[in-house]
């Protein structure tokens, strides 16, 4: 079924590609000797409907979709269109030098939009964590193959190298084509197969990352030898310090100035699309200081997206939006202008075809041996490691890159372009099916198991979710509990925090400050060795806080959270401004209302956790918060479990399924958060007593609940929450989604 797809495939996208030539020839388009606007609108709509088709066949067959957009450029290159219809080639992609110059345009910015997509993909606190085991692999993995692409350069014929004089340069580049591997096809075949969070899944992906970051050092300092024309030690340690100096400081200072810039954007300017606007400006920037210092453009564009990648907000978004645009248009133009490149004809020529043959199996054999090795170094079991190394050798996408930059500089010939492209392409279309033998091999370790549970309900919580808080806040005891409570949550996952602080403006940020000590805590509770210091802005708005609210919540947030005094109207339900706050937000929101020792002491006074669940989404997202405020401070946490058929107290038995597992669910959230928790189930028809009542017993002096928001009013949360919030007093917090 799946050969026949491809066939069909194949089929239409030769058919497009003679109704196009004949529409082309028709209206003379590639006789007028000069560049067309026409003749480039044809291409590009050639080369997007070729190159989706064929992508299309290739995912469906189990092989990335680049690949498809390579071999659209392929069959209508010369290696196939060119030999058995050289006119309607011609008249399609016609040989001008100012035409194809349109067409390079495009593609040149298309490897600076991919590499901004690869940075932005690679994560660097994975990288991290298995540290050791991704750079023994990366070592090795780009020493050997590196090595044998170097010495195959220095035997390759004179006829071969572009410029003979500069041999070494050619050599250098084929190795490092060689070395390096394709982070979008690896991270793609290991997400396929569930494997992206098991150790072995973590170093492939690390030690990809670590091959192209790497690679893309030596591009650089290669690019400057290139262009200077001789090996001069003075150039070339001026490049590597220039280097070294614009990594250190983009990856300190700049992390910080990308993030401010990425917040100006989205919080200044109100045009659409501004922040995207702003990354191109970043990486256009970027690209041109490492020319400037002498290295390549895609360096600069690389760096950008790792920056982007690691910005605290919107990254999501951000993703979303560029992704689109990047594989839509840019991508298969890119690797279709790649592919229209090579011309695979030049096989049929028996030396070129074992030099490429050769090349395929130094280039294999090398990096499977390296990685291999490496794995075995790093501590990797001997499975493992065999997984490692069939995982590192595809090629895919980075290659054709790296091509495409040498043959661009002049440090490859056509025919070595030609040979590397194809060795990116068996070696790609090989590794999956190789990549997945190897995996379902390695059997899930008891230790990694139980990570994968812990990672897997993380998750899918709320909490993991959230990227930016929003606070609403007055400066008094309920406003401080308030600001406490965010940094707690904040300080979990390293998320920024704004602060609109009601009232009018004074020279102390009086809740910053209570945040960011908070804040500071959590991180220390934290498991994640890598969660990011908390950024907190604070806002002073004598504006009615319904108003602010809505004015700061335009630029997006992702949880509100209210500590307004009074937080209850006289006659019941929530006082105008908490409601007026809660009604200008469209997401969750918290509400806050400090009571007993947190109105004495609202920044210091210690917890005791009372965390009310019924079963509901709603409840186990407020449970959610509970662990993690516990988390982040030490208190004692207990769960209230209120239940109609509960049959007997403190025990799971009597308890209808859906709620058992939903108490289950919460109690292994808390075990993972590294919490000791007390446990108690109550049947009852009368759940605010209960709870009261509960609260009082077990001397707790905060109760968090998830509750719902009512239809049609984003300020009522039902009479339960309500009889709590206002016969209560001990502090309650909460979550409304």
């Amino acid at each position: 079924m799946r050969p026949a797809l491809l066939a069909a495939t194949l089929g239409i996208a030769l058919a497009a590609s003679a109704l196009l030539a004949g529409a082309a020839e028709a209206a003379g388009i590639g006789s007028g000797g000069g560049p067309s606007e026409v003749v480039l609108v044809v291409q590009i709509v050639l080369l997007l409907t070729v190159g989706r088709l064929l992508g299309e066949a290739m995912l469906r067959v189990g092989q990335p979709a680049v690949m498809g957009q390579l071999l659209a450029g392929i069959l209508l290159g010369p290696s196939f269109l060119g030999a058995v219809w050289p006119e309607a080639q011609h008249w399609l992609f016609p040989p001008g030098r100012d035409q194809k110059a349109l067409l390079d345009g495009i593609a040149q910015l298309g490897i600076l939009l991919l590499l901004l997509m690869t940075g932005m993909e690679t994560d660097l606190a994975l990288v991290r964590k298995v540290r050791r085991a991704a750079l023994s692999v990366s070592v090795t993995g780009v020493a050997v193959p590196f090595g044998c692409g170097f010495l195959l350069g220095q035997f390759l014929p004179e006829a071969m190298l572009p410029h003979p004089e500069l041999r070494l340069v050619t050599a250098l580049f084929l190795g490092t084509a060689l070395a390096i591997s394709s982070v979008k096809i690896v991270a793609m075949v290991v997400r396929e197969m569930d494997f992206l969070r098991r150790n072995v899944g973590q170093v492939i992906v690390a030690s990809a990352i670590i091959d192209d970051t790497i690679g893309w050092v030596i591009i650089a300092v290669i690019f400057s030898l290139a262009q200077a024309g001789t090996i001069d030690p003075w150039e070339v340690g001026r490049s590597l310090a220039g280097t070294l100096v614009f990594l250190g400081v983009s990856l300190t200072v700049g992390r910080r100035l990308v993030f401010l810039l990425i917040r100006w954007a989205n919080d200044s300017l109100q045009s659409e699309a501004a922040v995207i606007t702003a990354i191109l400006v970043l990486m256009g920037g970027l690209a041109l200081i490492t020319q400037a210092i002498g290295v390549h453009t895609v360096l600069g564009a690389f760096v950008a997206g790792l920056l982007v990648g690691q910005s605290p907000i919107l990254t999501k978004r951000i993703d979303e939006q560029l992704r689109g645009v990047v594989t839509a248009l840019f991508a298969p133009i890119f690797f279709g202008l790649a592919g229209l490149s090579a011309d695979l004809t030049i096989l049929r020529d028996p030396r070129l075809l074992l030099l490429t043959l050769g090349l395929i199996a130094i280039a294999s054999l090398g990096k499977f041996a390296g990685a291999f090795a490496g794995g075995l170094i790093g501590g990797l079991r001997r499975r493992e490691s065999l997984a490692l190394a069939c995982g590192m050798n595809a090629r895919g996408s980075t290659e054709v890159i790296v091509a495409s930059i040498g043959l661009g500089m002049g440090a490859l010939s056509q025919d070595l372009f030609t040979m590397i492209v194809a060795m990116a392409l068996i070696t790609t279309l090989a590794m999956p099916p190789t990549l997945r033998w190897a995996l379902h091999r390695l059997p899930l370790k008891g230790e990694e198991k139980e990570r994968l549970e812990r990672e897997a309900a993380e998750e899918r919580g709320f909490v993991a979710h959230l990227e930016r808080l929003l606070v609403a806040a007055d400066d008094g005891p309920k406003g401080r509990f308030a600001a406490r409570v965010a940094g707690l949550v904040a300080g979990s996952r390293g998320m920024p925090v704004t602060v609109v602080r009601l009232g009018e403006p004074t020279e102390e940020n009086a809740l910053s400050g209570t945040v960011a000590e908070a804040a500071k805590g959590a991180r220390q509770g934290a498991r994640d060795e890598d969660t990011g210091v908390v950024e907190v802005t604070e806002l002073a708005r004598a504006a009615p806080a319904a108003e602010a609210v809505g004015e700061e919540a335009a630029k997006g947030y992702d949880l509100l959270i209210v500590g307004i005094d009074p937080t209850v109207a006289p006659e019941g339900g929530l006082a105008d401004a908490v409601a007026g706050a809660a009604e200008r937000f469209d997401g969750p929101l918290a509400i806050a209302a400090a009571r007993g020792a947190h109105r004495a002491d609202p920044e210091r006074a210690a917890l005791s956790v009372l965390a009310v669940i019924d079963g509901t989404q709603a409840a186990r997202r407020g449970a959610e918060i509970a662990v993690t405020l516990a988390r982040g401070t030490g208190a004692p946490l207990t769960v209230l479990f209120l239940s109609e058929a509960a049959g007997t107290r403190r025990r799971l038995t009597g308890l209808a399924q859906g709620d058992s597992a939903a108490l289950r669910d919460v109690l292994d959230l808390a075990e993972q958060a590294g919490l000791r928790v007390r446990m108690q189930v109550r049947a009852t028809r009368a759940p605010e007593r209960e709870i009261l009542r509960q609260a009082r017993a077990g001397d707790h002096d905060l109760i968090v609940m998830g509750v719902t928001r009512r239809a049609g009013d984003g300020a009522a949360f039902g009479p339960l929450a309500e009889t709590v919030l206002e016969a209560s007093d001990r502090s309650v917090l909460f979550l409304a989604s």
